[in-house]
């Protein structure tokens, strides 16, 4: 019961701050589960199930609120899930943490972007269609991967590229049902076809179901609590959180944090 519970607080916390800014519900989770000492490729199948279920309450609420960009989001998410397949194949055989400088550097690279567009006059404009796919690509491989990466690759850039961030995190939050289930898929298929044991999946039953009940609580609120918010403030606190996920990774990658 206290690991559900703890995982519900998680859950819930993690989802506040993913619907509302687009990004981290996969990267606060995952490193929670890490730091329990749940293997990588088993802590991104637990939260990409998790999130199956928040992200289509998350979707839900932003559709409900017209936040989503609807040219960007069918290329958007056609390339995340063909990224989230490949990178899911990739983590079930290869070593996730050997790339993870590279994300991180990458990470750090775009909250300093979206922070001095911040500070600079905000005239939105629209990623064209035929970029969002590649994108996309990247951003899927990244969140298997990961664990989480989705939105702070995806939300990030197109921030940074001048979208409204009000509908950038829309239609990525959106997205991000197709591609968390195609993920999910693609674990499942690598544990039935021998590749991956699993990781006793089984055995974070009450951390799952924690992350799924906290992340459904807070979700319907995602769509409201993003409309509401000015684009500037909302623009800001995408950089602030994507420079300060990525500092502290890189924290723990040098084995100065736990």
């Amino acid at each position: 019961m206290e690991t559900f519970l703890l995982f519900f607080v998680v859950g819930a916390l993690a989802q506040a701050v993913d619907g509302a800014l687009g990004m981290a519900y996969g990267v606060i989770a995952n490193t929670v589960l890490l730091a329990f000492g749940v293997p990588p490729a088993t802590a991104s199948a637990s939260v990409h199930v998790a999130k199956i279920f928040t992200g289509g309450a998350s979707a839900a609420s932003h559709v409900m609120h017209r936040n989503i960009l609807w040219p960007l989001f069918w290329p958007l998410a056609a390339g995340g899930v063909l990224g989230g397949v490949l990178g899911a194949y990739v983590l079930t055989g290869v070593d996730g943490d050997r790339i993870k400088p590279f994300i991180l550097g990458y990470l750090l690279l775009i909250g300093a972007w979206v922070l001095w567009r911040a500070t600079r006059p905000m005239r939105p404009r629209e990623m064209p269609p035929r970029l969002s796919g590649p994108l996309g690509l990247v951003g899927g491989f990244l969140d298997a991967i990961g664990g989480g990466g989705w939105g702070p690759t995806v939300t990030s850039t197109l921030v940074g590229a001048g979208a409204d961030p009000r509908r950038a995190i829309g239609t990525v939050n959106t997205a991000e049902l197709l591609v968390t289930s195609a993920i999910s898929a693609a674990f499942l298929a690598a544990l039935m076809s021998g590749r991956w044991a699993g990781g006793a999946l089984e055995d974070h039953g009450a951390a799952i179901g924690g992350l799924i009940v906290g992340g459904l609580i807070a979700a319907p609120f995602a769509g409201a609590v993003t409309k509401r918010i000015p684009a500037r403030q909302l623009t800001f606190a995408v950089g602030v959180l994507i420079v300060s996920l990525a500092a502290y990774q890189g924290l723990q990658l040098a084995g100065m944090v736990p």
